[in-house]
């Protein structure tokens, strides 16, 4: 039995998520939804073993619990590395010229667990950066299309991205073990 296909990738997670502050300020709000969801992205996953993980939804799609994980690294790591802090060097994990979707089609439950904590170790360098930038109005020093976007802009199409693919979660934890909830 080899550890990340069979046994339990990621611990169960006690869920301590709560409506945040309700009336704090925009720069609050907007990193208590993002904590939230970065925190429910790990609940759903939280007790599977790599096959699940990898288990796919509905042919034809190549989506997957891991999949999602391993977009949402990279979407990260676009995001406030390079597009907030303006890096160019800055690999991608695992879409690439030759595999574009490659965070989704090419998981592998025997490397889940390596990439469910490398997802925890972007979101907690990208948190250091986003900690470091205290106003939403800040002009990144990267752009998107070559277009200028504020702090705010970033931290809002984060918790979009978020909100889409934990929709895509439920569905599939449902899916693979019947689990459902928030």
């Amino acid at each position: 039995m080899s550890e990340g296909v069979n046994m339990r990738t990621v611990p169960e997670r006690e869920d301590t998520r709560d409506d945040g502050p309700m009336s704090g300020s925009m720069r609050e709000v907007l990193d208590h939804w993002l904590g939230l969801y970065r925190e429910s992205t790990l609940i759903k996953v939280g007790g599977l073993n790599g096959e699940q993980l990898c288990e796919r939804s509905v042919p034809p799609s190549s989506m997957s619990l891991i999949g999602v994980v391993r977009h949402l690294t990279e979407v990260e790591a676009y995001w406030v590395r390079m597009v907030l802090e303006g890096r160019e060097d800055v690999p991608d994990y695992y879409a690439t010229q030759a595999s574009p979707d490659g965070e989704f089609d090419d998981v592998d439950p025997a490397t889940a667990v390596q990439e469910v904590e490398a997802y925890q170790r972007e979101v907690a360098q990208t948190q250091q950066i986003l900690d470091s930038w205290t106003d939403v109005e800040a002009l990144a020093r990267g752009r998107r299309h070559g277009k200028q976007v504020n702090v705010a802009w970033i931290l809002t199409h984060l918790i979009e991205e978020y909100a889409r693919h934990l929709g895509h979660m439920d569905l599939l934890r449902e899916r693979v073990d019947g689990r459902t909830g928030y």
